[in-house]
């Protein structure tokens, strides 16, 4: 029974469980102190990783360059056997497993086991990323099109509440050592790695114990792996046959290079170009957290008034601004009234993207398969955009012309939208036969 209340807030809670992953390991405290362990025994960044000898900052981009491609490449596979054999939610809790454990293994970590940390943060990264594509394609199975925006927003809200209270409690233990034993700091942020993962696994129980399981297909000759293939096949091939679904995921490959690369390097533009201290990258990284919050159910609201697509556009819009600003920003205080803006669109163009994505599918049990390919998309454009940032760094030295970059993105990504028509509901558009 779909807009079941308690399911609704069952699913919402995966994401209150697995958001604590992006805040801590990936954005804020691993990091740093990856940065400070990974080293050489003369102190230096040059480590060996598994007989090469590489930069331990670089060594952090391509561990998530790498797990963002092992997901894309292995994902559609795994949510065609999920979406044939009717199961979904255990892939789901494979994925949530394999990356819980990984960061509670990361309580390990010291300058002795390097490359034993590389390899969980990677499994980590991968069992994030994976389940949360299950995740994502349990929402047009629970609610009805007229709730997605709703029900998307509320989740990415709960998201970044249950992320910004376990940070607040990790950071209290590392700057309050003394409350706690007078523990090192190393051992503090271990701690912190620790606790992700319990957080993670306890959290996840809830919408394990409440979300259905998939529906099983007729019995086929041949084994799941082939019979997979095919179910995805017959997904590309559906999806071929639907111009609005094209136009989107296209249209949101383009912009979301921008919206993920200001949010993987907002804290490095910060302490690169502005030279702001560790403190208040915290600070900063907190405040987009929580500003993302009203941001996405603002931007829920104002697609059910002028619809879908142009309350993107909206969003994307402020990421213009948001960029041209950047270029020319030269205080903290001004970086940080503009990460304000950021963390009220960062939400909603998140948010919105998902429910528009479910808005747009047809009525089918191949939720996963079809969401795999928008989870395709969204890890390629990371990795693209990413890579486009970098590179033109390096070409022009300077982080600003990476901005400007990204700026030409949004525009693209906006022209783009201006293709799909803006509609509160989709579904009776979404016949084969749809308006070219």
């Amino acid at each position: 029974m779909k807009n079941d209340p308690r399911t609704l807030t069952a699913w919402t809670f995966y994401d209150w469980a697995n958001s604590v992953h992006s805040l801590v390991i990936v954005s804020s405290i691993f990091p740093v102190y990856f940065s400070a362990t990974a080293l050489n025994e003369a102190g230096g960044p040059m480590i060996d990783f598994l007989g090469v000898s590489i930069k331990n900052s670089v060594l952090f981009s391509y561990t998530v360059s790498a797990a963002f491609l092992f997901t894309a490449l292995l994902s559609p596979f795994c949510t065609a056997i999920a979406d044939y054999s009717g199961r979904k939610k255990a892939f789901m809790k494979a994925f949530c497993y394999t990356g819980a454990v990984s960061c509670s293994l990361l309580y390990f970590f010291t300058k002795e086991t390097t490359t034993f940390a590389v390899i969980c943060f990677w499994l980590s990264l991968i069992g994030w990323s994976g389940s949360i594509v299950f995740y994502n394609s349990y929402l047009p199975d629970i609610a009805t099109e007229d709730r997605f925006d709703r029900v998307s927003a509320r989740g990415f809200s709960m998201g970044y509440i249950g992320s910004v209270l376990l940070m607040i409690l990790n950071l209290l233990v590392i700057l309050k050592r003394d409350w706690f034993g007078n523990i090192s700091e190393g051992m503090a942020s271990r701690l912190a790695f620790l606790t992700v993962g319990l957080w993670w696994i306890g959290f996840a129980q809830i919408p394990f114990s409440r979300l259905p399981d998939g529906t099983k297909k007729a019995p086929k000759e041949g084994n799941y792996l082939l019979n997979g293939f095919k179910e995805l096949r017959i997904v590309w091939t559906e999806l071929q046959e639907r111009p609005l679904i094209k136009r989107f995921l296209v249209s949101f490959f383009v912009y979301n290079m921008g919206v993920q690369t200001v949010m993987y390097v907002a804290t490095i533009f910060g302490s690169d170009e502005l030279k702001m201290e560790g403190q208040s990258l915290i600070i900063l990284i907190l405040l987009l957290q929580l500003v993302a919050i009203p941001g996405a159910y603002g931007f829920s609201r104002l697609s059910e008034r002028i619809g879908n697509t142009y309350a993107l556009m909206v969003a994307v819009v402020i990421w213009i601004g948001i960029c041209a600003a950047a270029y020319f920003v030269q205080t903290e205080s001004q970086f940080f009234g503009l990460a304000a803006v950021v963390g009220l669109v960062m939400g909603g163009i998140q948010s919105l993207s998902r429910s528009t994505y479910s808005k747009l599918i047809p009525a089918t049990t191949d939720t996963a398969s079809y969401f795999s390919f928008y989870d395709v998309t969204e890890k390629t454009s990371i990795v693209i955009g990413t890579l486009a940032y970098g590179l033109i760094e390096q070409l022009t030295g300077s982080m600003r012309n990476s901005v400007l970059a990204l700026l030409v993105f949004f525009v693209i990504g906006f022209v783009l939208l201006w293709r799909i028509p803006s509609q509160k509901i989709y579904s009776t558009r979404l016949a084969k036969a749809e308006v070219l």
